[in-house]
């Protein structure tokens, strides 16, 4: 449920714009979002600061992009969140916080050295992929800039997530044993 949850409101964009093209897939994409989020609310009877900000986000710049009838709202939006979270972890390093164990503490136990490596190589990701994004929507087309939307920034966040594990493997025997 969770991954339909996570993952859902991307899929309905991407099917939606293949079938009636971006307006109505961001359209789709904000009812989405905002059906994810309650849904995620009546479950858990919380709501993470992540999705949080992604709904907000989604609903500021694609009602922007519905209102005015212009495609580059939403082509940043990818920019914006990528830049919030980047800026949210390194906001945290600067006040002493690793704020990724907040969000992932639950999952995995690490030495707060550890938790804060891992804070500044996601906050260091999360900044690479908005300046990608911004490359790309600024010189593909909207057909490519999509599909790079939905597969390529999809593959980048699990290849990185990926690339974490021996370290986070690491730092969990250490404090394991």
């Amino acid at each position: 449920m969770k991954f339909l949850l996570d993952f859902g409101p991307l899929a309905a964009f991407f099917t939606l714009y293949k079938l009636y093209g971006l307006m109505p897939a961001t359209a789709g994409l904000i009812a989405a979002t905002l059906v994810s989020l309650a849904i995620t609310y009546i479950r858990e009877k919380k709501l993470a600061l992540a999705p949080l900000i992604t709904a907000l986000v989604v609903a500021f710049f694609g009602g922007l992009t519905l209102w005015l009838d212009d495609d580059r709202f939403i082509k940043m939006k990818p920019t914006i969140i990528n830049l919030a979270f980047a800026l949210i972890l390194w906001g945290g390093l600067l006040r002493g916080k690793a704020l990724l164990k907040l969000i992932m503490g639950h999952a995995l136990t690490l030495p707060d050295a550890a938790w804060r490596t891992l804070s500044r190589r996601w906050a260091w990701f999360f900044a690479a992929v908005a300046v990608l994004n911004e490359i790309a929507w600024r010189t593909l087309s909207t057909d490519m800039w999509v599909n790079f939307k939905v597969f390529g920034l999809i593959g980048l966040i699990f290849l990185f997530s990926l690339a974490q594990m021996p370290f986070i493997q690491r730092h969990m025997e250490k404090t394991e044993g």
